[in-house]
């Protein structure tokens, strides 16, 4: 495997929470999947959550050299968890991205503090 991009973000955890609060479902139902919804309304402090998955989405599209653009919306970059470290799973332009740049997997770590969220992706390819 080969490095081949990298991207970094950071999310104010009260930004999110006040969208959350401002546009509760409608705001959740345009950035995150299902799956992501489940995983972060799960546990304590669902804006952490929600935060630290922002930012990963957003350094998955810094990864992907496009941002928030050519296609690549916000529910295209998914971060997944099955029993281990997440990873991000793509979907639309973003997947049509990913393997344009030859992509086979990313590598994703998530953290936060009391009032910021921050990760980072790298992706890999062959």
């Amino acid at each position: 495997m080969t490095s081949i991009a990298l991207g970094i973000a950071a999310t104010d955890i009260h930004r999110i929470s006040d969208a959350l609060d401002r546009y509760g479902d409608r705001f959740v139902r345009r950035i995150f999947t299902d799956e992501e919804i489940a995983y972060c309304t799960r546990r304590r402090v669902p804006a952490v959550h929600f935060a630290g998955r922002f930012a990963a989405k957003e350094a998955g599209m810094k990864a992907l050299g496009t941002g928030h653009t050519q296609g690549v919306l916000w529910r295209d970059v998914e971060v997944v968890r099955r029993g281990g470290p997440p990873s991000l799973r793509f979907h639309g332009g973003a997947a049509k991205r990913f393997a344009a740049i030859g992509g086979a997997s990313s590598l994703v770590t998530i953290t936060h503090s009391e009032d910021l969220a921050v990760a980072q992706v790298m992706l890999l390819g062959q």
